[in-house]
C-alpha cells in the first residue's frame, strides 16, 4: 500500500483540520471548568427523592445563578458549577433550592477556585504540555543518533503531537458548545496521555524506519518509510482499535465522573493513530525530499516576486 504516495491529500486534511480546530478555539471557544476560570463547585445530595437535572438547574438559577451548570451524579447526588461565591453564599441558595424541590438539599463537599489559582493553573498546564514536548524531542534525538538528520525524527514527532493537540482541542470546543463538556484540571491529565500514547505509537513506526534504513541505506527513503509503515500498520491499528474499544466501554457504562478524560483519550487515540501513520512519516519524506522547504518559502518568494520593481 502506498501510503507516502497519498502525501499531499493527507498534508490538506491536516491542514485544514487544525486551521479549523484553532478557529474553533477563539469561537465557540473552549468551555472552562471552575479550574481554569474562577468559580464555585458544591454536590447537592437529595435524601428520599431524585428531582430532575432541569429542576434542581432552575432552582439554582432562580438563586441569581443563571450561568450555574448542573450535571446529575445519580442516586439523588448533583455536582453544581456556578460562579464565585461569598462565604455563606451556599447555605442561601440551598434555602432557595429546598423551596423550589420541596426538598432540603445537603451539601457533601464545595470548592471555591480564586482567579489568580485559575491562572495560575492555566500557565502550568501549557508548561506541563511545552515541557512534555521539549523531552520528547530530546529523547528521540538520542535514540535515533545512529541515521542521519536525527532530528528530523524528532521535530516530525512533536510536530505530529502538536496536530494532535490541535484536533482534540477543536474537538472539545464542540463538545464544550453541544454538550456542555468542560475543560478541567483532568483534561490536562488527559492531554499528556495522548501526548504519550500518540509518542509510542509514532516511535514504533520510527524505529523499523531507522532498522529498515540501516539495513539498506542506500534503498531511496520514500520507499524504505513506506515499507516501515506496511510493515507495523497492522499493529498500530490493532493497538488502537483495542485500547479504542476498552475507552469506549468505560465511557458508556463508566458513569459521568470520568466522562471528559475518556472522551480526550478516545480522541487522542483515533487522532494518534492516524498522525502516526500519515502525518509525522509524510512530513519526513516531505523533508528529505525538499518539498517541505519549498512549500514553506513559498510565501516568502511569490513577497518578493511582489516587491520587485516591475
Amino acid at each position: 500500500m502506498d501510503i507516502i504516495g497519498k502525501g499531499r491529500v493527507v498534508g490538506y486534511i491536516s491542514a485544514a483540520l487544525v486551521i479549523a480546530s484553532i478557529a474553533l478555539l477563539f469561537v465557540p471557544g473552549l468551555n472552562l471548568g471552575i479550574d481554569f476560570k474562577s468559580g464555585t463547585t458544591f454536590t447537592y445530595a437529595f435524601d428520599g427523592v431524585t428531582p430532575e437535572t432541569d429542576d434542581v438547574r432552575a432552582a439554582v438559577a432562580s438563586a441569581d445563578h443563571e450561568e450555574a451548570i448542573v450535571q446529575s451524579l445519580g442516586e439523588g447526588e448533583f455536582l453544581i458549577r456556578i460562579s464565585e461565591i461569598q462565604e455563606g453564599e451556599a447555605d442561601e441558595i440551598s434555602a432557595i433550592v429546598a423551596e423550589r424541590i420541596g426538598t432540603a438539599p445537603t451539601i457533601l463537599d464545595t470548592t471555591t477556585v480564586g482567579k489568580s489559582v485559575a491562572d495560575d493553573t492555566v500557565r502550568n498546564a501549557i508548561s506541563a504540555v511545552v515541557i512534555a514536548s521539549f523531552f520528547v524531542m530530546l529523547y528521540i534525538i538520542w535514540a535515533f543518533r545512529s541515521v542521519p538528520s536525527s532530528y528530523r525524527y524528532a521535530i516530525a514527532a512533536v510536530v505530529a503531537l502538536g496536530h494532535d493537540v490541535a484536533i482534540t482541542l477543536g474537538v472539545f470546543a464542540i463538545l464544550g458548545e453541544v454538550l456542555g463538556v468542560e475543560v478541567n484540571a483532568i483534561f490536562i491529565v488527559g492531554i499528556l496521555t495522548v501526548i504519550g500514547y500518540s509518542v509510542n505509537d509514532t516511535i514504533v513506526i520510527f524505529d523499523r524506519l531507522r532498522e529498515n534504513t540501516l539495513i539498506a541505506p542506500n534503498r531511496p527513503f520514500r520507499n524504505t518509510v513506506n515499507l516501515s509503515i506496511n510493515e507495523t500498520i497492522t499493529r498500530s491499528l490493532a493497538t488502537s482499535i483495542t485500547t479504542a474499544t476498552v475507552i469506549l466501554a468505560m465511557l458508556l457504562f463508566g458513569g459521568p465522573t470520568l466522562r471528559d478524560f475518556l472522551i480526550v483519550l478516545l480522541t487522542g487515540v483515533v487522532v494518534g493513530s492516524y498522525s502516526s501513520i500519515f502525518v509525522a512519516s509524510n512530513l519526513l519524506v516531505a523533508w528529505d525530499s525538499g518539498t517541505l522547504g519549498k512549500v514553506m518559502s513559498a510565501p516568502f518568494r511569490r513577497f518578493r516576486r511582489q516587491a520587485e520593481p516591475v
